[in-house]
This record gives structure tokens, sequence and C-alpha cells, in this order.
């Protein structure tokens, strides 16, 4: 039943080739998840067609509801908002159609076999009823980005996309959705950079204000977070992640094509003083940075650390990926953090300004 590897018009080579190994992985761990179902017994059911997941259930650039944070090319879609409903959508066709394959143990898109929300039922075990959302969503203000990173298949996206930036009324609709469903986390992110929608500063005290209680996050390469205005309008956010996979230019441009670790670097400095000079605790500012083969060096990473608290900001994470394939970080695998910080759900994390960071939910 899932969908077998599907091309993708990436201009890049080195994304491009990255993609079709992973789509042949994702094909594979599809069989054998199947195949693992029909041995055992054991179907399947997901926590984001739940109605139970704080992350995945996206809504997209251009109105579309995807069941999944990492749909590339469509087959995730459930459905269109310009047409109907969230709840619509939610119990329509195809949602159901996907929660009864994985009932009757079938992967219906191969993004599923590596999708945090695929759980496995017990022997037997009934599907749990679906729910509309609550704890989380994700809601994408644009599809272009500023920089081209080679585990991303943004190209892929943003040529199925129907619009590529959310008009600022369509957004106030959003808002008023999350509004409407009670969510308690709101990522503002997916596959594109936030920070480059030309009513950034517009967006993020609207859905503020259409959401005082929800957690807000926002996901970026720093690069644009450039001018008081945007800092301003940052300061309505819970906390901002800021990708940022090296110690320079050189190190960071392996993975993340196009970008500037300086320009991030002074970013993530400059919020932290903005936010700082106002007495405010939040938005909680954290570097994420995700390791590979070529940045992960114990003396990269005793810099890193150095680095973030020197320019303070909350919290560095350590993030282990899978994704290029060959950039693993195998000193990670082995062992070789875990004397860094403490463990989480992103790998290893070092709280630098604890007063901050124990605002975070």
């Amino acid at each position: 039943m899932a969908t077998t590897p599907t091309s993708r018009v990436i201009k890049n080579p080195k994304t491009r080739f990255n993609w079709r190994v992973s789509d042949r992985i994702r094909w594979m761990m599809s069989r054998w998840l199947e195949l693992r179902a029909k041995i055992t017994g054991r179907k399947y059911h997901c926590t984001a067609l739940a109605g139970e997941s704080e992350y995945n259930i996206t809504i997209n650039s251009d109105l579309t509801v995807s069941c999944n944070c990492q749909d590339y090319d469509g087959t995730g879609h459930l459905g269109d908002l310009r047409k109907n409903s969230f709840e619509e959508i939610f119990f329509g066709p195809v949602a159901q159609q996907f929660r009864d394959g994985l009932a009757e143990g079938k992967m219906p898109i191969s993004t599923c076999s590596r999708c945090g929300d695929l759980k496995r039922l017990k022997k037997n075990e009934t599907p749990p009823k679906p729910r509309l959302p609550y704890r989380g969503m994700l809601l994408e203000n644009t599809v272009i980005c500023n920089v081209d990173c080679v585990g991303c298949a943004r190209e892929g996206a943003a040529n199925v996309r129907a619009g590529k930036t959310m008009p600022l009324a369509e957004l106030s609709q959003m808002a008023d959705l999350a509004a409407r469903l009670g969510m308690r986390r709101i990522f503002y992110l997916n596959l594109g950079e936030p920070f480059l929608s030309p009513t950034i500063c517009q967006e993020l005290p609207l859905l503020r204000a259409k959401n005082p209680g929800a957690y807000i996050r926002v996901s970026t390469n720093g690069v644009l977070l450039n001018t008081d205005a945007k800092r301003e309008a940052a300061l309505n956010l819970s906390d901002i992640q800021f990708s940022v996979h090296g110690i320079s230019d050189a190190m960071c441009g392996k993975y993340m094509m196009r970008g500037s670790f300086e320009k991030a670097f002074e970013a993530m400095r400059t919020m932290a003083a903005y936010r700082d000079a106002r007495g405010l605790q939040k938005p909680i500012l954290e570097w994420k940075y995700l390791l590979f083969n070529w940045n992960d060096h114990p003396e990269t990473i005793r810099r890193a650390i150095g680095m973030a608290k020197e320019i303070g900001v909350d919290i560095i994470s350590f993030w282990p990926t899978g994704n290029p394939f060959y950039g693993i970080s195998w000193r990670y695998r082995f062992g070789r953090f875990n004397h860094i910080g403490r463990e989480s759900w992103k790998g290893r994390e070092v709280i630098l300004r604890p007063e901050n960071a124990a605002a975070a939910k």
C-alpha cells in the first residue's frame, strides 16, 4: 500500500543523491514493517491521526493539510482548507484510509516508516478512536527558504504547493483555527524560513493575540532575524531554535549551503541582548546543533558550548541525525557524547541559563 519512491525536482546534485538513497531506504523500511506486522499479527496506528500528537499535523503555506512534517511530495496530503473545514479533512476519507491501512499492517505512505508517531498495536488491539488534535500542530507561513540544506527536499515541496507564502488574511484564519482547536503548542515552522515572509512582523503578534496561552516555537537559520522590527515581533514567541550546525562558515556549509554562520551567530547574540535589555525570560533561545561526522570533534563541541555561553543563549542542544546518510555522527552513536549536558528527546542538551530555561514547557 505504501507509495514507491517518487522523483523530485531538486537541482542540487548532492541533495538529489541523498534523497534518492533516503527514498529507497524508506521504501525498504516500509516493506519490512509490513512483513513484520504480517508475521507477528501486531498492526499499527498513528498518534498524529488519532489527534494525540504534539507534532506532525501540518497546515502548509497553500492551506493544504498534511499528516506529517516531511511531506515533500504531497503523498501525505489529507485535504485542502480552501475546500473543506479542518474537521471534514481530519475525519475525512483520506485520513480514514490512512488509519485503516495502518490497522491492517500497511504503510499508507513511505514516510510512515520513519515517523515518530507510528506506533505498534498489541496483537488484536483496536486502534484508538480519533479526536481533533489539541496538543500541537505545525503552521507553515512559507515554503521558501534562503538556504539549501542537504537533508531537506524543500524544492520538491515547493513544486507541489499552490501558494508559496501564506497571505496575512489566511494566516489570521489559521490563528483562529488554532484557537478554536485549543492548541497547546503551535510550531510556526516547517519547510521554509519563517523570517523570510514579508509580513512576519505582523504575523507573530497576531498569532500570539489569538492564542495567548499557547506555547509558540519558531525554528530559523537565523540569518534573516536581522532587524529590531523582527526582534520585537519575535518577543511574542515562547522559544526560538536557531539551526546552526557548526562553528564556522566552512563547517556549516557542508550541510546548510548558502547560509552564513557569522550572520546566524550574530543574530543569536543580538536577539539575546535585545530580550535581556527588556528584562524578559522569553523567548527561550536555543542553539540547535545537528551532529554530523564533520562537526562532532570534542574540541569543536567544547568550543560551541563556550561560544553559546558567551553570547547569552539559554540552551545549546546536540541532535543526532541520519540525514544525510553519509553524515552520521559515529561519535554520538558510540556514546562519546554521554558526558555532555543531559540526555533529552533531542539527543543531548546543555542548559546555560537555567533561570530562563526553566520557563520552557
